[in-house]
């Protein structure tokens, strides 16, 4: 996968705010995982390819060596880094044959998958589609690393060394918007190239105003020098960037958002979804209708409890949404209830806990311009010296210039934040990735293995352990957020195959699942804009980990432990679901049939 790609997934593995906390892989990784070792060996090879070429993300992984360096979006350097990339795949498959340890093999094939596909998505967007390539969210991106509450005060001040280096006042840089805008003119001269999609670059245009301010509050956030020469250079350079894109690219785009069949394809594969799209539209229909049934008799509840004049689930949950908290309140709600959610889960021993707290914070304009939906921020997996994941809760996307703005009502009540902290925070992300670190896993399973079907499955079913213990009012609406769920895994196909309108989607969404405009807006952009694919995979993990604990069950009868169960699953780090599978079967189910 090219550097310029590695710089998005680092946003991805990007830390905030925290108090310390232990990070045994880093130091002493336990006895029975000496396997790691070498798995890690085999890492390095391609992790020093990733860091030489995406400084960005070493300096996510809280290596301090990359932080004044940047990417350099060339065209040779992303054919440099491929010709390394190859050399690597060459010499793992050779390891591979003579590799004993069934762990590491494992390890081994994940890695030259990852690679392997990188190489086909690149193959697609430098010779058959004109790439969108938002320069605002590359440098946001880029600075938003090291100006964090939780990388150490001493390396902040390299953001004013990258700043200067994106904005091409350092010896030796060009600025980036010249390198990008040069790749996109020069693909623009290949004939029947695919152009990006005119409501995608329109989106993300409206809402780079409110990232660039973004920029200049991190740097006053933090009280750093030296940046403001750098900051109205760069910031005039973004602005006649959009410019060039709005006179020269936009014109031309595409007024059909779907995807190409064939990036389509990818898309999924990216995502970790092995099925094909018509096959999993087909279960979540059956699911949606199976949820919404299961809904019925917890509304008849609420709305006796509080004596309402309608039972049927979308009204008592538009009654629910009355209640809304506003501003900074929300977050003394979601941390009371974090704590109801971890006496649950000691209570009924559904996973084990640490002895230290989750962390939640708001997010900033420009983190909601970005990201408009609740999510956690994973820690650092390389040189982790005690950042933890945080849970990230925005709350009304910025309004672009002479819009109304239009509020979310979707996370800011009561009902909802249960199965919202379950799924973000505990039993969810913020345990499923801080495990990873604290415990010790392998480097490939860490990064390379990281995917949304193999992340977001373990968060809904979080969602769905937790849900029974819930009080009623949460139990309802945490089935909600499990029925979008499954509503994303066949508007996203549907909208892509055309056999449905943006409007149906928007519809549904505001009508049966009982969203906000402006959540469902964000939904349906999700599916059509800025990420087609991904939203199928919270569905096809989740559907995976569920049927894995039936046949789990049904291989072990009352020996089966939930708590030793989940312990297993966050054990292993990140996973397809054939390999946890395997896991499971193989290493778990065997060793629990003779515990005492």
């Amino acid at each position: 996968m090219t550097h310029l790609n590695k710089t998005f997934i680092s946003l991805a593995l990007v830390a905030a705010a925290a108090v310390p906390f232990i990070a045994k892989a880093q130091t002493n990784p336990p006895g029975d995982k000496e396997w790691i070792a070498k798995s890690n060996a085999n890492a390095k090879l391609l992790l020093d390819i990733d860091k030489k070429y995406s400084p960005e993300f070493g300096s996510s992984q809280g290596l301090a060596f990359y932080d004044t360096l940047i990417t350099v979006p060339t065209v040779e350097n992303t054919m440099a880094e491929r010709k390394e990339d190859m050399d690597v795949v060459a010499l793992l498959k050779r390891a591979r044959q003579k590799e004993t340890d069934t762990k590491v093999k494992q390890d081994i094939d994940i890695i030259i998958n990852h690679v392997e596909l990188g190489f086909r998505q690149d193959d697609f967007n430098l010779y058959k589609k004109i790439a969108y390539m938002n320069a605002t969210g590359i440098v946001f991106s880029g600075l938003q690393t090291l100006l964090d509450d939780q990388t150490p005060v001493e390396r902040r001040k390299a953001a004013v060394i990258r700043l200067a280096k994106y904005a091409g006042m350092a010896n030796g840089y060009q600025p980036t918007t010249v390198i990008l805008q040069a790749r996109i003119a020069a693909q623009m001269q290949r004939p029947d190239m695919i152009y990006p999609s005119k409501q995608q670059m329109e989106v993300e245009l409206q809402h780079n105003g409110s990232i660039v301010s973004g920029i200049a509050d991190l740097f006053k956030k933090y009280k750093l020098t030296g940046w403001e020469q750098s900051y109205t250079t760069i910031k005039k350079q973004l602005e006649d960037y959009d410019a060039w894109i709005t006179a020269n690219v936009l014109p031309k785009a595409r007024t059909d958002f779907r995807l190409p069949p064939e990036e389509y394809k990818l898309a999924l594969e990216g995502y970790g979804i092995d099925i094909p799209p018509t096959m999993l539209a087909k279960m979540a229909h059956a699911a949606f209708t199976d949820i919404q049934n299961q809904m019925k008799p917890l509304a008849e509840q609420v709305a006796k409890k509080y004596n309402l004049p309608s039972s049927g689930y979308r009204d008592v949950i538009k009654f629910l949404k009355k209640n809304q908290i506003i501003g900074d309140s929300i977050m003394p709600i979601y941390r009371r209830h974090l704590t109801d959610i971890e006496a649950i889960i000691r209570e009924q021993h559904l996973v084990t806990l640490p002895n230290r707290p989750a962390i939640i914070r708001l997010a900033s304009e420009a983190e909601t311009a970005q990201s408009p939906a609740p999510h956690m921020v994973p820690p650092p997996f390389l040189n982790n010296t005690g950042q933890r994941g945080v849970f990230v809760l925005p709350l009304n996307m910025p309004p672009a210039p002479g819009e109304k703005v239009d509020k979310y009502d979707d996370f800011t009540f009561d009902a909802a934040s249960w199965t919202i902290i379950a799924h973000e925070a505990r039993p969810g992300h913020e345990l499923q990735f801080d495990k990873m670190v604290e415990e010790g896993v392998s480097q490939a399973r860490a990064l390379y293995a990281f995917n949304s079907t193999n992340v977001e499955g373990w968060g809904l079913y979080s969602e769905y352990i937790t849900r029974p213990y819930m009080p009623v009012e949460g139990q309802l609406v945490s089935l909600d957020y499990r029925l979008l769920r499954a509503a994303r895994a066949f508007l996203d196909p549907e909208l892509q195959a055309g056999t449905i309108t943006q409007e149906q989607a928007l519809n549904l969404l505001m009508t049966d699942v009982v969203q906000s405009h402006a959540f469902a807006k964000q939904e349906v952009e999700r599916y059509t804009l800025r990420a087609p694919g991904q939203a199928n995979s919270y569905f096809y993990g989740f559907t995976k980990l569920v049927n894995l604990r039936k046949d789990t069950e049904a291989a072990l009868g009352n020996k089966f432990n939930q708590q030793r169960f989940h312990d297993f699953i966050l054990s292993q780090g990140i996973l397809p679901p054939a390999l946890i599978r395997e896991a499971v079967m193989n290493d778990f189910v065997v060793k629990e049939k003779v515990r005492d």
